[in-house]
């Protein structure tokens, strides 16, 4: 039985000091940078006036009735329902009655839209230039460099991406090399800002998702709520209906029996 020949390279122990950690203190540094220059791009947001927070509050009570209807009893389900499904269809609760029926304007002169799109503007500068500023630094100091190997096992389909930059065909996937090293610190070393800073922005994961939300912020407000309320007008004329505690007595002597 053939035994497995173990991959041995010899490395030069300075490359710990002068490649391996530098990039990961850099990495941590500039993550605590970008955490507070996101800070500082943050702008307060505005208080929205009455009128709209009234309608996106009376479109989930609708939502909640539907979800939570089984623990009333049929005819508060019933008075419930038609006192919403008749102020829904009559847009009693819009924010701009007036704009019903008409078409909406262009959603870039809303100051509210331009105001996120900054918004995220400045994130993503916040996060690009100081990432493309120390991948330009690692590839011309860094590049070609072999600085650590893996404990543990891995298929060959990691090998792309732990060994950027070493055109080495037959090395061992668990070898790293140091650009690969900087995208492993790149996207693990949120558990060492949490620690450090708490709950904080310098995650680009964390970025992303939040720009995701801003962005779907903006969309939400192109559309049209007369047609949201109209919507769920008619998933409210249609909702099933039982009572939860139906049969509750029977229920209850059978267990005791």
């Amino acid at each position: 039985m053939a035994q497995i020949i173990e991959q041995t390279i010899h490395r030069d122990p300075a490359l710990f000091y002068w490649i391996l950690l530098p990039i990961t203190v850099v990495m941590i540094l500039t993550g605590i940078l970008r955490h507070y220059l996101s800070m500082l791009f943050q702008t307060a947001p505005k208080p929205q006036p009455v009128e709209k927070i009234r309608q996106a509050r009376s479109l989930m009570r609708g939502v909640n009735l539907r979800n939570q209807a089984q623990q009333l009893s049929a005819s508060s389900f019933a008075a419930r329902k038609a006192y919403l499904v008749e102020a829904f269809k009559n847009g009693t609760f819009l924010a701009d009655p007036e704009a019903r029926g008409k078409p909406k304007g262009n959603p870039m002169s809303d100051p509210a839209m331009m105001e996120g799109m900054m918004g995220m503007m400045k994130g993503n500068m916040a996060m690009m230039v100081p990432q493309t500023l120390i991948m330009g630094w690692i590839n011309a100091f860094f590049s070609g460099y072999v600085i650590m190997k893996l404990p543990f096992p891995l298929t060959p389909q990691f090998k792309s991406m732990l060994q950027s930059g070493v055109g080495t065909r037959d090395l061992d996937v668990r070898w790293v090399s140091s650009l690969s090293w900087y995208f492993l610190t790149l996207f693990g070393l949120q558990p060492v800002y949490n620690f450090i800073l708490g709950n904080n922005a310098a995650s680009q994961v964390s970025q992303q998702m939040a720009q995701a939300q801003m962005g779907g912020a903006g969309m939400g407000a192109q559309q049209d709520p007369d047609k949201d309320f109209l919507n769920e007008a008619e998933n409210l004329e249609v909702a099933p209906h039982y009572y939860i505690l139906d049969g509750v007595e029977d229920r209850l002597l059978d267990s005791l029996t």
